[in-house]
C-alpha cells in the first residue's frame, strides 16, 4: 500500500511539471455526393477556453488553418474548389489591429473531390494554431486519413507516425545538450502579493474610514449603548460590543463571497477583468465620482429602505439584533466607506491576486473598523483621549478626495497604454498630478474651500506640516521633467513606479526600449555569449503570431523596472516557435514526440518548439525560463503570461538571486 502511494505521488509530481497541451482533436469522414464526387469532412473538437483560427487570416496575423490533400503527383483524385468552413466568430483584434476569424468548441471543414481512379483512402495534413486568453501553442501539423471503406476515423493529434529515434544524439546536434543535462533547482514559485500586505492595506483603509464624519461620531454613541444598556451588567455589555465588532468584520467578509464564485468559474477571470480597457475607464469614472463625493458636492447613500429593514432587524434582540446593528452601520456609513472600499476592490482586481486578495483586504478593513468598538467597550475611559468631532473630520474626507482623484488617472493611464491612444503620456500625467497635489496643498493652507468646510480662524500645526509635505511632493513630481542624458528620456520617479506611464511613453522624448534590447535568436550563440559575460539567461519561447507574447513585449517589458533586468542583468534569447525559415539539411531530422510517435523537423519553428517540449515539458507561449549557462540549471519555476509588473519583476529577481548564489 505504501509503495502504491509513493508511485501515485511520483506520478502526480511529474504530471504537475508536465504542461504539454493538446486542446484540439480531429476526426474525419467521407460523404458520397455522386459516383465520382465525394466530400472530405474534417471536424475539429476544441477544448473550452481555446480557439482555432480560420483558413483566411490577413497577412501578418496568426497562423491560419491550412489543409493539404494527397501528394503533388497524386492522380487518383482531383480537388474541386477550396475547403469550406463554418461561420465562426470574427472580432477586431487590438493586438494585431485586424479582423480575425476563429472557432470555439468545434469547427467543420469540407472539401469536395472528384475520384478519377479507384481508391480506398485519401491522405492529407492540417496545420493549425490555437490560443486561449493567456497563451498560444506553436503551429502543429496533423496527418488526416479519409477512409472510403470506413467513413469515420478519429485522428490522434499527438502522433504523426509510429517509431522511435535516438533523441540524445539529435539533441546534442541541435541544442548542444540533452534534457538530462538540464537541472531544476529547488522550485521557488513566484509568490502573489502577500495576503498580509493586502490585509495591512485594508486595515489602513479602515483606519481612514474611522476618521470620517460618517463613522467617527458613531464610536462613543455605540460603545455607550453597550456599556450602559447591558441586560446582565457591564460584562454582558462588553461581550456584546465585542460581538458587534466581530459582526462588522463578517459583513465585509461576506461582501467578497461573490468574487470567489467568479473565481471558481474561471480562476483567471479577475485578472482578465483587470486587464480590460473599458473596465479601467469605468474605474477612472468611478474614482472621479467618489472624489467629488468626498469634496462634499453630493452624498453617496444606499436606498433608505435598506436602512429601515436593518433597523427593524435590530429589534430582534440577542445575537441577531447585534448582527443587524453591524449591518446598519455598514449601510449608513457607505457615503464615507464606499469610495475606500471601491479603491480596495480596484486594487485587488488589478493586483492579479484573485478573490483571496480581496477577502484579505476586506478582512483588514473590517478588523480596523470593528476593533475600536470592542476596545473602547472594554476600556471606556480611553474614550476621553479621543478628539472631539469637528471640522477636522471633513478635512480628512477632502484629503481622501484629492487622493481618489489622483488615483483615477492611474486607471485612465492603464487603458491609454494598452490601446496606445497617446492621450495620457508621461507629460500630461505628471502635469495633472502636479495640479492635483498643488490643489491639495492650497486646501491645507486654507486657500481653497469646499461646501462642508468649517471657517478657519488659524492654521493648525498639522495643516501647516501637511501643506509643506504635499508641496514637497508636488516639487518632486516636477523633477520628473529632468532629462536623463544616458537614456535621452525624462527621469523616472521611484515613488511613481507602477502608477505613472513609462518614461519612454512620451510626446517629446519617445523611446521604444523593447526594440533596443540585445536579443539572440540562436540558443547556442546566446549561451556562449552568456558564459562570456557571466550572466544568467532568460529563454523567451515566443511566436510572431502569439497575441500575449506581443502584449508582454509591448506593455510589460518597456516598464522601467522590467527593462532594467532585461537590459542589465540577463542575456535574452528569443526562440520563435512559428518561424517558417527552413532548417539546414543537416538539422532536418526525425525526433520523438513527448506523447509518442515521431515528427520531422523542417523549420526553425519546429526546432524551438521541440526544444521547449523535450526539455521543459511545455508547449504554450509565452513561456519564460531563467537559465544558468554555467551549469545548465533552471534558476526558478518558469512562468507564462504574467501581466502584473511586480509579479514579473519578482520572478526575474528570484532568478538573479539564485544565479548569484550559485556563482
Amino acid at each position: 500500500m505504501k509503495k502504491l502511494f509513493l508511485i501515485l505521488l511520483l506520478s502526480l509530481s511529474l504530471n504537475a511539471f508536465s504542461q504539454i497541451l493538446d486542446p484540439v482533436k480531429w476526426t474525419t469522414s467521407v460523404e458520397k455526393v455522386s459516383d465520382t464526387k465525394y466530400k472530405l469532412i474534417t471536424k475539429a473538437t476544441i477544448e473550452s477556453g481555446w480557439h482555432l483560427y480560420s483558413q483566411n487570416v490577413p497577412e501578418d496575423g496568426p497562423i491560419p488553418t491550412t489543409f493539404l490533400y494527397g501528394d503533388e503527383d497524386d492522380t487518383a483524385f482531383k480537388v474541386i474548389g477550396n475547403t469550406s468552413e463554418d461561420i465562426g466568430h470574427t472580432v477586431d483584434d487590438p493586438v494585431f489591429n485586424m479582423k480575425i476569424k476563429f472557432f470555439e468548441e468545434s469547427a467543420t471543414f469540407t472539401q469536395t473531390i472528384e475520384v478519377i481512379d479507384s481508391i480506398n483512402e485519401v491522405r492529407g495534413t492540417v496545420e493549425f494554431m490555437v490560443c486561449d486568453d493567456t497563451r498560444c501553442l506553436p503551429p502543429t501539423e496533423v496527418d488526416l486519413v479519409f477512409n472510403f471503406n470506413n467513413s469515420n476515423k478519429t485522428q490522434n493529434s499527438n502522433t504523426l507516425q509510429n517509431g522511435s529515434v535516438d533523441n540524445d544524439n539529435i539533441n546534442k546536434l541541435l541544442y548542444g545538450m540533452v534534457p538530462e543535462d538540464v537541472k531544476l533547482t529547488e522550485v521557488t514559485s513566484v509568490e502573489k502579493k502577500s495576503l498580509w500586505t493586502i490585509f495591512g492595506l485594508g486595515f489602513l483603509g479602515g483606519l481612514l474610514a474611522l476618521l470620517t464624519p460618517c463613522v467617527f461620531p458613531m464610536i462613543p454613541l455605540t460603545v455607550s449603548f453597550f456599556t450602559k444598556k447591558g441586560d446582565q451588567g457591564k460584562g454582558s455589555g462588553v461581550s456584546k460590543a465585542i460581538l458587534y465588532g466581530f459582526f462588522i468584520l463578517m459583513v465585509y467578509l461576506i461582501l467578497s463571497i461573490p468574487f470567489h464564485l467568479l473565481d471558481s468559474v474561471n480562476p483567471d477571470i479577475l485578472n482578465e477583468i483587470s486587464t480590460n480597457i473599458w473596465l479601467n475607464i469605468i474605474f477612472f469614472a468611478i474614482f472621479v465620482f467618489f472624489a467629488f463625493s468626498f469634496f462634499g458636492y453630493y452624498e453617496l447613500t444606499l436606498p433608505s429602505s435598506w436602512t429601515t429593514k436593518t433597523t427593524q432587524g435590530e429589534n430582534a434582540g440577542g445575537i441577531i439584533g447585534i448582527f443587524f446593528m453591524a449591518l446598519t452601520l455598514a449601510i449608513v456609513s457607505f457615503s464615507c466607506t464606499g469610495p475606500i472600499l471601491g479603491s480596495l476592490l480596484a486594487g485587488s482586481l488589478t493586483a492579479d491576486g484573485g478573490a483571496w486578495q480581496l477577502t484579505a483586504g476586506m478582512a483588514g478593513f473590517g478588523v480596523s473598523l470593528g476593533l475600536p468598538f470592542a476596545i473602547f467597550a472594554m476600556f471606556p475611559n480611553m474614550m476621553n483621549a479621543l478628539p472631539k468631532s469637528g471640522g477636522w473630520l471633513n478635512t480628512t474626507k477632502v484629503i481622501l478626495g484629492f487622493l481618489e482623484l489622483a488615483l483615477a488617472f492611474k486607471f485612465l493611464s492603464n487603458a491609454d497604454l494598452v490601446k496606445r491612444w497617446g492621450i495620457l503620456k508621461i507629460e500630461p500625467f505628471l502635469v495633472i498630478w502636479i495640479i492635483i497635489f498643488a490643489g491639495l496643498a492650497l486646501y491645507l493652507f486654507g486657500k481653497i474651500k469646499f461646501p462642508h468646510d468649517s471657517p478657519i480662524k488659524k492654521l493648525s500645526f498639522s495643516r501647516i506640516a501637511g501643506g509643506i509635505l504635499v508641496t514637497s511632493f508636488a516639487i518632486y513630481l516636477a523633477s520628473g521633467f529632468r532629462v536623463n542624458k544616458e537614456t535621452n528620456t525624462f527621469t523616472s520617479l521611484t515613488l511613481l513606479s507602477g502608477l505613472a506611464p513609462p518614461v519612454g511613453y512620451s510626446w517629446f522624448l519617445p523611446s521604444n526600449t523593447t526594440n533596443n534590447l540585445k536579443t539572440f535568436k540562436d540558443l547556442k550563440e546566446g549561451i556562449a555569449y552568456a558564459k562570456q559575460v557571466n550572466k544568467p539567461i532568460m529563454i523567451d519561447f515566443t511566436g510572431y503570431a502569439c497575441v500575449n507574447c506581443r502584449k508582454m513585449e509591448e506593455h510589460i517589458w518597456p516598464l522601467e523596472k522590467i527593462d532594467s533586468y532585461l537590459r542589465n542583468d540577463y542575456v535574452l534569447i528569443s526562440l520563435y516557435v512559428d518561424d517558417k525559415k527552413d532548417l539546414p539539411d543537416s538539422q532536418k531530422v526525425e525526433v520523438n514526440r513527448v506523447n509518442g510517435g515521431t515528427r520531422l523537423l523542417k523549420n526553425y519553428g519546429h526546432k524551438w518548439a521541440n526544444f521547449q517540449t523535450q526539455f521543459f515539458k511545455s508547449n504554450s507561449q509565452p513561456y519564460y525560463v531563467l537559465f544558468n549557462p554555467n551549469n545548465n540549471e533552471v534558476l526558478n519555476e518558469p512562468v507564462g503570461y504574467t501581466p502584473d509588473e511586480d509579479e514579473y519583476a519578482q520572478f526575474l529577481q528570484k532568478g538573479l538571486d539564485a544565479f548569484n548564489k550559485q556563482n
